[in-house]
């Protein structure tokens, strides 16, 4: 992940893919397969979707809920 989207990547390059790289995303990573559902209902609440969104891409879960 660090590699293919983290800071200094092309994509990162492009503003996306901003929690790639944060320690946070270790969390958010753990409670994406551990609680998918609780952390997209928490997460509506709180920030923009698009960051989740693309962290869920590029982790590449069993079950997108996004979409």
């Amino acid at each position: 992940m660090l590699r293919t989207h983290g800071p200094g990547s092309k994509p990162a390059s492009h503003g996306r893919y901003a929690l790639i790289g944060q320690p946070e995303t270790v969390v958010i990573l753990e409670r994406m397969e551990a609680a998918p559902f609780l952390l997209r209902g928490l997460w509506e609440e709180e920030l923009e979707m698009v960051f989740l969104d693309d962290v869920e891409y590029v982790w590449g879960p069993r079950t997108r809920l996004s979409r």
